[in-house]
């Protein structure tokens, strides 16, 4: 009888986080409607993240350069209680401008509470992986490509010859660049913004 009341509660606690976790992503899922900034707002904070990664790492300037297209994703707000989501606004910026618009969203399962703000800069290395990206309906990291996290110590500068990934990011927050961090299972979706 034990056993079987350990059983049922298991079953119970497993089918709370699941239905908890659905909640939760359909949540930051209707975020991109009720809370959708229009491109003006994107750009502004797009500019801002770009100039605190230009003065926070040191030779971004020049790595930047290198890259076919920058897709950059200002102010990625996590909440969590048990079960938690990410969401974020952001633009794809190809020769300096913005080409298009994008959402980001992602679930996390384990325990954490909290809340907080990071930056994220995805730079598309190859015309290949750029064109993959912007032809995907809902790309998912992980999945649809593999992107390398790149870290970098204290002082160290970007090296632009040591980075063969065709694509790579940095995530920040404001007290620099962050180590511990997984991007696997985020999904990016083209949104829809008329300037």
């Amino acid at each position: 009888m034990r056993a079987k009341n350990e059983k049922v509660k298991r079953t119970l606690m497993v089918l709370g986080t699941a239905i908890l976790a659905i909640v939760l992503v359909g949540t930051f899922a209707g975020l991109d409607k009720a809370y959708a900034k229009d491109a003006k707002e994107i750009d502004a904070s797009v500019d801002v993240a770009l100039d605190r990664f230009y003065k926070d790492v040191k030779g971004a300037k020049e790595f930047v350069k290198t890259a076919k297209a920058l897709l950059v994703m200002p102010s990625i707000t996590k909440a969590a209680v048990g079960v938690g989501g990410e969401y974020g606004e952001g633009a794809l910026r190809i020769q300096g401008k913005s080409a298009d618009y994008y959402n980001f969203m992602a679930a996390s399962f384990g325990f954490q509470i909290g809340a907080q703000a990071k930056d994220m800069i995805i730079a598309f290395m190859t015309d290949e992986a750029l064109t993959q990206f912007r032809n995907s309906k809902g790309w998912e990291a992980g999945v649809d490509g593999n992107i390398a996290l790149i870290k970098l110590g204290a002082g160290a500068t970007l090296d632009t010859k040591n980075i063969k990934d065709p694509i790579v990011a940095f995530v920040f927050d404001v007290k620099g660049l962050m180590a511990d961090v997984s991007l696997k299972g985020g999904k990016f979706n083209k949104l829809d913004k008329s300037k």
